[in-house]
């Protein structure tokens, strides 16, 4: 199968999004299928607003159906609601193409904390947006229900994964810190709710692994805490290993993929009881503990089971994830082809 995947968020960015749709793509190519990647960077970009670091395509409709015609696709899905998923909508609602959608970000709780945009009108676009798929892919249970209430349909299951030969066990000492070692690995900006943790008055040491558009305003605020900035896989997931607990702050996040790596460390994971947390840690509480408290999440959490929260990591492959993602796929067959011309 010829599959075209168009999506906003891409490399050079990290984030959860990219490391998705780069293991889904390395394991469909595994499986013998053609892949088609287009992100912004094969555009004009100008700075997203309030994210400069993030880079959006500039009218990319006309270079887009090109490029989405010369490929040829059999399938097409629309991973991002940005300037490309839309060009990508209007393109294959032209046409008459069936397409898939996922539902990666909780855009409307962030576009509330930004721009203060209520939080209802920004849902009747992503209903508008998502409602002509055929298939709205959604990482957990909890998400899905939490749309549903919203009147969103056709949703499908497509989980997550972990690469647990890079996140392993190792020797801890590899991090000379006063210990217990609270970590946060992610993007350092304010919709990840991370001052919720640097506020915390804890024992040994608060370290932050990432860079955004916060982290100097954080390291300043926040001296006390160590921030280590980027790092390359190598090293991120010997810092992942030495902690004592991961810490997961974040209130708006769909799933978490940094949980999962946090386990297959043999790390314990406090957090909020929503969405993500509450699907990977809730049926499981000897792998962490969630808490409106966050303080006493993560005093919960400290101490649990290493060879249990590897234990769970251990369930979930790209593999299987992969395999979810082509199951949901619409393809677009010959007679839609047809019709469409």
């Amino acid at each position: 199968m010829r599959i075209m995947i168009v999506s906003d968020a891409w490399h050079p960015q990290v984030n959860g999004v990219v490391r998705t749709l780069t293991k889904t793509r390395e394991g469909l190519e595994a499986m013998g299928h053609v892949v088609e990647l287009i992100g912004p960077g094969e555009f004009r970009t100008m700075p997203c607003p309030t994210y400069p670091e993030i880079e959006l395509a500039l009218l990319p409709y006309r270079g887009l159906a090109r490029k989405i015609d010369a490929f040829a696709p059999d399938a097409i899905h629309i991973a991002t609601e940005g300037p490309l998923g839309l060009a990508a909508r209007r393109y294959c609602t032209r046409r008459g193409y069936a397409f898939t959608t996922a539902y990666h970000t909780k855009f409307p709780e962030y576009v509330a904390e930004r721009a203060r945009l209520p939080i209802n009108w920004s849902y009747a676009f992503m209903r508008w947006f998502h409602g002509g798929s055929s298939a709205v892919m959604v990482a957990t249970n909890s998400l899905a229900d939490s749309l549903r209430e919203r009147g969103f349909r056709n949703l499908r299951t497509w989980s997550r994964g972990v690469d647990v030969e890079r996140f392993r066990p190792r020797d801890k000492s590899i991090l000379d810190l006063p210990r217990p070692i609270h970590l946060y690995a992610g993007r350092v900006v304010v919709d990840k709710n991370i001052e919720a943790f640097l506020k915390l008055d804890l024992p040994g040491t608060k370290l932050v692994v990432g860079i955004g558009p916060q982290l100097e305003e954080y390291r300043t605020k926040y001296p006390e805490a160590v921030f280590a900035g980027y790092l390359e896989n190598g090293a991120l997931a010997g810092y992942f290993a030495a902690a004592d607990v991961f810490v997961f702050p974040s209130l708006t996040d769909t799933f978490g993929l940094v949980l999962l790596e946090a386990l297959a460390s043999g790390v314990p994971v406090a957090a909020y009881p929503v969405t993500g947390p509450l699907d990977v840690i809730g049926p499981h509480p000897e792998v962490g503990c969630l808490d409106a408290d966050l303080g006493r999440a993560i005093a919960g959490a400290l101490g649990k089971s290493p060879e249990a929260c590897r234990a769970l990591a251990l369930e979930y492959s790209w593999e299987a994830c992969t395999r979810q993602f082509l199951g949901n796929l619409a393809p677009i067959t010959p007679i839609q082809a047809q019709q469409a011309a």
